[in-house]
């Protein structure tokens, strides 16, 4: 079987003129705008995701939280950071049905508030049962913001941002992080229960932004679109992608790109879950889809994000003032090296940077399993600094495929029309991978110690197959011109006709592609 190097796609006529615009972002008034409300809105989503993977690692060094749960380990302490990915996994189902019906800055909307109930009833939690409960709402809340978000982003931002914008989605991830370990390890002073109840209420911070911001920005013009409010939808794009020219070549050839695809798209389209495993094209899609979201939580992340505390144990780190500082440092240097691969994805073809994740990420793993075991068997200081420098190490290797590309490469991959389905479908595996992960990640520590990560090495190795040869590359396309990825050409050309027929108004002769470069100087 041939690696999936190249896939079938239509001729990038919209590409070309994106191209062609060689005005920055932060030269344009109203974008400049719309990417500072996307920031709080939909960028910002996934601080609740990093917020939360961190403040259950960090108050597991709170004594105060250890004491008021009687010192959970095992299947218990599985099962309490487990209970997010328990709660998102029961979400799923209704969150198509809620992005489709009602469009994504409602699904958003809704999601926010289901976030901010759980984070109260987690802060005021009277025991292990509350707390459970109110991380399965933290956790059902979500899948709501998250599809939405990544949806959201990918079909407002300018074509030459958009893949920029979806890699910082993932980005913001350490930020909550970052911020979450700070305020814990802060909170550890504190000689009552507000050590660990003070982080667990502020869970709820980015939600509370989403929900006083989110319907600042407009709903997406692919949305309005396949609910028959095109005129909308062509404001949208008027205001953001030329600056209010109303007469704007990219735009009316942005617009009948977008009519003309999802009119295709919604022809052969039965909205419903059947459609995705249909035709072999939708059919690999979801494998990949599926795969690629148990790669993101079964490459090692959780064992660091959710068990730093276990692992600094087993090899003889156990000062809090110490476990605390380190954990600080190494989101810092997470948040670092995820944004500063964020701002240079568009410049790399999306399959090598996977396949340099993969790869990387196997070789770490196999020098961590190593310097852990030396450890266990000699117990020398220079084997644990080794082990440390491999979990810092770990974070650039998995940010620049898993963080940076992941809802980038989901948007391009998913048409309009399955969109939100197909992110469902990888959040399914990723969160019931991630559910599975954490519950037996703490067991595995208790019983096998270093052998435990023997298990990640092989997968991984599956990892670097699978992209190999399943991962297409969706490099310098336009969303529109990616829809007909797998299908037949014919459609593609359908959709690509038309575009040219808009441009050059039905004569081959005709300047407009002067019109369009000087359009493109306009919008400084």
């Amino acid at each position: 079987m041939a690696p999936a190097q190249t896939a079938h796609t239509a001729d990038p006529v919209l590409t070309r003129l994106v191209q062609q615009d060689t005005v920055p972002w932060y030269k344009k008034k109203n974008l400049r705008v719309l990417y500072c409300l996307l920031l709080p809105t939909c960028i910002g989503i996934e601080m609740t995701s990093g917020f939360d993977s961190q403040m259950i690692n960090t108050v597991q060094i709170s004594s105060k939280w250890q004491k008021y749960f009687n010192h959970p380990e095992g299947s218990l302490l599985g099962i309490i950071s487990a209970a997010y990915n328990l709660g998102a996994i029961c979400a799923l189902p209704f969150v198509p049905l809620v992005n489709d019906n009602l469009g994504r800055r409602w699904a958003i909307f809704i999601g926010s508030w289901i976030m901010v109930f759980g984070a109260m009833l987690q802060g005021f939690a009277n025991g292990a049962a509350m707390y459970v409960i109110a991380r399965w709402f933290l956790g059902f809340g979500i899948p709501f913001c998250i599809i939405a978000g990544s949806s959201l982003m990918g079909e407002l931002a300018y074509p030459k941002e958009r893949p920029i914008m979806t890699s910082l989605f993932n980005a913001l991830y350490f930020v909550g992080a970052l911020i979450a370990a700070g305020i814990s390890f802060g909170t550890q002073k504190l000689n009552s229960d507000w050590a660990w109840r003070i982080p667990s209420l502020l869970q709820c911070g980015p939600s509370l932004f989403q929900i006083a911001f989110i319907f600042f920005i407009p709903e997406s013009p692919r949305f309005l679109i396949s609910k028959d409010r095109a005129d909308e939808a062509f404001q949208v794009l008027v205001k953001y992608h030329a600056e209010g020219n109303s007469e704007s070549e990219f735009v009316k050839a942005e617009m009948t790109q977008i009519e003309t695809t999802l009119k295709i798209e919604l022809e052969v389209s039965k909205r419903s879950w059947w459609e995705m495993v249909a035709t072999p094209g939708m059919r690999k899609r979801v494998i990949i889809g599926s795969f690629l979201g148990l790669f993101t939580q079964w490459s090692g992340n959780t064992l660091i994000s959710y068990y730093l505390n276990d692992l600094l144990k087993l090899i003889g780190y156990t000062d809090p003032n110490f476990k605390g500082k380190l954990n600080i440092g190494l989101n810092s240097w997470s948040l670092v090296n995820a944004v500063a691969i964020s701002l240079v994805v568009r410049r790399f073809p999306r399959r090598k940077m996977y396949l340099t994740c993969t790869v990387a990420l196997l070789l770490c793993y196999i020098g961590w399993t190593v310097s852990m075991q030396q450890f266990m068997a000699t117990h020398g200081k220079v084997a644990a600094k080794v082990v440390i420098f491999f979990i810092f190490a770990y974070s650039p290797c998995y940010n620049i495929g898993y963080n940076a590309l992941t809802y980038t490469y989901l948007v391009e991959l998913f048409p309009f029309a399955q969109r939100a389905k197909g992110i469902t479908i990888f959040q399914f595996w990723g969160r019931g991978a991630g559910f599975f992960t954490t519950f037996v990640n703490p067991i595995g520590l208790k019983n096998i110690k270093w052998k435990w990560l023997v298990t990640y090495c092989c997968w991984l190795a599956f990892e670097n197959v699978f992209v190999y040869f399943m991962f297409p590359e969706t490099y310098g396309r336009t969303l529109e011109e990616l829809a007909f990825l797998f299908e037949d050409q014919a459609l593609a050309d359908q959709a690509t006709m038309t575009v040219e027929k808009q441009i050059h108004h039905d004569d081959p002769g005709s300047p407009h592609e002067k019109s369009i470069g000087g359009h493109m100087k306009e919008l400084v």
